[in-house]
């Protein structure tokens, strides 16, 4: 009989690499929102998943950049902290490598945990010989423990990868249910879900500049009602997301409250307000208030 494996794996790159997209995968639902903007995640999202011998716990981290704000410290300390906790780390890129990969390399070269190179998206490239040269262009940055080239979207190689990750697990007995698939609460999920439709919908700065908190909920007449505050910094902000006669606000809120009843097995309520917080993303006093915070 196989021994009992558990362990953390931490999912870690730059921005916009897929690596949400991957998580969703492997659990086998909407644990991570997904955008093509960057800096879509911006905490540790832990997805869950239990075969008969094993536990994966899967740390889908923000992309790792130099920062400019205090936001941006913030999600590159989630990222980091990742590396340094996890027992296996699957470093995930979708371009051959360039000098602003050093900025992550370089924390791998801190810590003794092995890491797989993970080459995603190869559903978008041409050619066999166009994956090697990408390979090939990151030998020599690190003494990486495996090279995987998968894509995401398509789960294309990822059963193999599953299997060789659990070869790197510590045995060790599950911290977690077996029907448990993510630590995230209910109201962590709705205000992200709500989040991925602003960031869909909206341009420009706009969806760097956006919070969302769950205000409170509320049971009436068998109704689940929700009550969430959109945060941006600037009054044009607000009055962007609110739009002509409200309808971009309304926009967001029906596509928000179809994913929430969906993901989340329920039927909901959702009622949207748009509040500004001058400048927030650079206090870290406003990041706590907001969630954003060690």
């Amino acid at each position: 009989m196989s021994k009992t494996k558990f362990g953390f794996v931490g999912i870690v790159g730059r921005p916009n690499v897929g690596k949400s997209t991957l998580l969703n995968y492997i659990i086998g639902e909407k644990i991570a929102i997904v955008s093509e903007k960057p800096q879509t995640t911006r905490t540790q999202i832990l997805g869950i998943k239990s075969t008969e011998n094993s536990q994966f716990v899967f740390i889908d981290t923000p992309g790792i950049h130099r920062p400019r704000h205090a936001l941006g410290e913030f999600l590159d300390e989630q990222a980091i902290s990742a590396i340094s906790s996890a027992d296996v780390i699957l470093y995930m890129v979708d371009s051959a490598y360039t000098s602003a990969q050093d900025y992550v390399i370089r924390h791998f070269k801190q810590t003794e945990t092995p890491v797989l190179l993970i080459i995603n998206k190869i559903d978008l490239l041409k050619s066999k010989i166009k994956i090697d040269e990408i390979i090939l262009s990151y030998i020599d940055q690190f003494d990486f423990h495996g090279v995987y080239p998968i894509s995401s979207l398509m789960g294309t190689h990822i059963n193999h990868l599953l299997k060789d990750i659990e070869t790197l697990l510590p045995v060790g007995k599950a911290m977690f249910a077996l029907e448990e698939t993510t630590t995230q609460t209910d109201f962590t999920r709705m205000s992200e879900l709500i989040r991925e439709k602003i960031l869909h919908y909206t341009k420009e700065e706009i969806p760097h500049s956006v919070a969302v908190i769950i205000e409170h909920t509320e049971i009436f007449e068998g109704i689940y009602y929700v009550y969430a505050t959109i945060v941006v910094e600037r009054a044009s902000q607000k009055n962007i997301l609110i739009g002509k006669g409200g309808s971009m606000l309304k926009k967001i809120g029906t596509k928000a409250r179809t994913d929430i009843n969906e993901t989340l097995n329920t039927q909901i309520h959702l009622n949207l307000w748009v509040k500004v917080i001058k400048d927030w993303r650079r206090r870290r006093t406003h990041l706590k208030g907001l969630g954003y915070d060690n």
